[in-house]
């Protein structure tokens, strides 16, 4: 029987979140702030992580990770669904990494 891997991606992100951040996007002069609260009125993702971000270029957004050891084809889907009630409930423009 395979037994399913608990990874935190909260628990990653939040020992250096900069860092992770940066490697995500490829920004170098991102800066980050809190990591917000991913949770939605009917919906808990407890694998996403939300950061806030800013930079230079792009100026503030957010940073929506989710991590998955297996690959399935309506991930996509979800993740886009998700970063849009991400970008509904704070008001700003939201980089998905999947």
């Amino acid at each position: 029987m395979v037994k399913k891997a608990d990874i935190s991606t909260k628990k990653l992100i939040s020992l250096a979140p900069e860092k992770g951040v940066k490697w995500m996007t490829q920004i170098p002069d991102i800066i980050t702030g809190e990591i917000v609260n991913s949770e939605f009125q009917w919906l808990n993702r407890e694998s996403d992580v939300l950061v806030k971000a800013s930079s230079p270029q792009y100026g503030e957004f957010l940073v929506l990770n989710e991590l998955q050891l297996r690959y399935k084809p309506e991930m996509p889907t979800g993740m886009r669904a998700y970063a849009a009630l991400a970008e509904e409930k704070y008001n700003l423009p939201t980089y998905p990494v999947l």
